[in-house]
């Protein structure tokens, strides 16, 4: 679970990414076809949802479906149990490409790193 503190400060300090700031690579890099991603729910329909700002993110709008639904089946809560899982899938698959960029990240500043030391070294 800690790795990535370990690495962060310890071992591998000048090319562990810092999540907080832009990625030092441009993400199209070796992805010529890749589309950027969109935001599906507008500002609008969040500012009425009145949905928190840690919650506006790529998977809002099954958030608005979830919510609706436990509005249109209350007392029957349970009955949404599709939307919420749609929701959780979206987060999940978030979470996954959030990763993965990370760990691209990671390893082209490791291939950078590489290149300069051989150059040196040349």
């Amino acid at each position: 679970m800690g790795t990535h503190l370990s690495r962060r400060y310890i071992t591998e300090r000048d090319t562990e990414p810092d999540p907080a700031k832009p990625y030092d690579f441009d993400p199209l890099y070796g992805f010529p076809e890749r589309k950027e991603r969109e935001m599906v729910a507008t500002q609008e329909q969040m500012d009425l949802a009145r949905l928190p700002l840690e919650q506006r993110d790529y998977c809002a709008h099954y958030l608005l479906k979830v919510m609706k639904c436990k509005r249109d089946n209350w007392p029957n809560i349970f009955a949404c149990q599709h939307e919420k899982h749609d929701w959780d899938y979206c987060e999940h698959q978030d979470y996954v490409m959030r990763m993965k960029e990370y760990e691209r990240e990671r390893r082209l500043q490791l291939r950078k790193k590489r290149i300069e030391a051989k150059a040196e070294a040349a």
